[in-house]
């Protein structure tokens, strides 16, 4: 994608798409993993879609069709049109006032092909795609949800949101912005009706941690090693069978049967590890995301929108993971995966609890999120699947530059794969490069684009 692409976006006043009929006035509380401190945070997420001849000739505006669709939607996900409020013991809640989700119509002097044939994070003009309204990011007494949908001379449009991640993970928001979609195409409600239940994954009385969760400890920051913010470059690395099955042969014969998420994951751990350069002697960790619906017996009810996941770690020195084979980094990441069970997660609420809803590490920490399954790219507003779907950059959170994703991709050779957003220092992210491209054995370059 041509990162230096420049273009002039015109929006409309922002407004506040409200209910279509009443709903609830009522108080409804977060789970004890849902208002954690690591999630409270805005997330970014960007969809394009393509021009549809048909749809114009039939008046079908994305920017009205979407308002109208939302409007109907937040009669059933009432939740997303109220605020959060903060209560004793920082517990989160949600007050159902209905003031609605911040919402913007706009316009944009590029096409999509503008963007090239291969679209990856990071986005040009994200800032002018997702509009920051002044006063609005905020966790407490602000908008649940913004939505930008932006339309291009081409007849194609972009739809951007911004979430408050402690409404919901990934898998939540994907049903709630595939309900959107049904109705934008006919339907009269969506066909997963969303569950709220927050107390499934609450603490219990009274809590007991059970588990070490070591995602949590308290790590000073003795030698200064969390990542400066100032000189970040975002650069994608896209990774096909034949990246993967290159990585895979770097591991013993009764490893390669790991999946592709853990063998990137812990090549990527240990090629950042590399290019921070922290101190041999320090601990370094990895987070990887896992979700938990059905690691709950019975599973968690289909519907449920809030966030199910973990932040399992594994912990390595800094001299064994860089100087040991990919096969120590794997073997660490494989059994961090397995931990995370239901009595995992009642331990986690528990702990929530106890300890007053902790941040996790961040200190010398890598955390990666597996979104090729989300369903980002199939939400459909009436144009079809999304070109494009998914987080928006990489190197997002509360503290910028500790986390990556992992996205479904298809490059400008029609091959599938995944693509990685990362964030790094510029002298950190050669180093990276220059590590990951050792690792790939034909020396083939995985990196795609970048932008300062």
């Amino acid at each position: 994608m041509a990162s230096s692409l420049t273009f002039k976006v015109n929006r409309q006043s922002p407004e506040l798409v409200r209910p279509e009929k009443h709903t609830p006035p009522e108080c409804k509380l977060l789970s004890d993993v849902d208002d954690q401190e690591g999630l409270r945070f805005q997330i970014p997420v960007i969809q394009f879609y393509r021009h549809d001849p048909s749809l114009v000739a039939a008046g079908k505006d994305p920017v009205n069709v979407i308002r109208e669709a939302l409007a109907k939607t937040l009669v059933f996900y009432y939740p997303f049109a109220g605020r959060l409020r903060e209560g004793p013991c920082r517990k989160l809640m949600v007050d159902c006032t209905g003031e609605g989700v911040m919402f913007i119509g706009a316009d944009a002097d590029v096409s999509l092909r503008d963007f090239g044939d291969a679209l990856q994070p990071p986005f040009p003009c994200l800032e002018e795609l997702l509009y920051d309204v002044p006063g609005s990011g905020g966790v407490l007494n602000c908008p649940l949800l913004l939505i930008q949908v932006t339309r291009l001379k081409c007849g194609g449009f972009i739809f951007a949101l911004r979430l408050n991640h402690t409404m919901c993970d990934a898998g939540g928001l994907v049903q709630f912005m595939a309900a959107v979609g049904e109705i934008a195409r006919g339907a009269t409600a969506p066909s997963v009706l969303p569950v709220w239940q927050r107390e499934l994954l609450d603490a219990r009385q009274p809590p007991r941690v059970t588990y070490k969760h070591h995602e949590y400890d308290q790590v000073p920051d003795t030698k200064g090693t969390i990542i400066p913010l100032d000189d970040m470059v975002h650069k994608s690395f896209f990774f096909g069978s034949k990246e993967v099955n290159n990585l895979r042969k770097l591991v013993p014969p009764q490893l390669r049967n790991c999946s592709s998420f853990e063998l990137l994951t812990a090549c990527l751990w240990r090629c950042r590890t590399i290019a921070i350069s922290p101190d041999p002697e320090e601990e370094v960790r990895i987070l990887c995301i896992v979700n938990a619906r059905n690691r709950f017996n019975p599973p968690l009810p289909n519907g449920y929108y809030g966030n199910a996941f973990a932040f399992p770690v594994a912990i390595s020195t800094a001299e064994n993971l860089c100087k040991k084979p990919l096969g120590y980094a794997l073997e660490l990441v494989m059994k961090t995966k397995a931990d995370v069970t239901e009595e995992y997660m009642k331990s986690l609420a528990d702990l929530m609890v106890i300890r007053g809803r902790p941040h996790f590490t961040v200190v010398r920490t890598y955390l990666v999120s597996d979104v090729t399954r989300a369903g980002f790219g199939d939400v459909d507003f009436g144009w079809g699947k999304a070109f494009y779907g998914g987080p928006a950059k990489g190197g997002v959170g509360a503290i910028p530059g500790v986390a990556s994703f992992y996205i479904p991709f298809r490059n400008e050779k029609g091959e599938d794969g995944i693509v990685v957003p990362i964030c790094l220092p510029a002298l950190a992210m050669e180093q990276f490069v220059k590590e990951l491209e050792s690792m790939i054995t034909d020396q083939t370059s995985v990196f795609i684009t970048s932008a300062l």
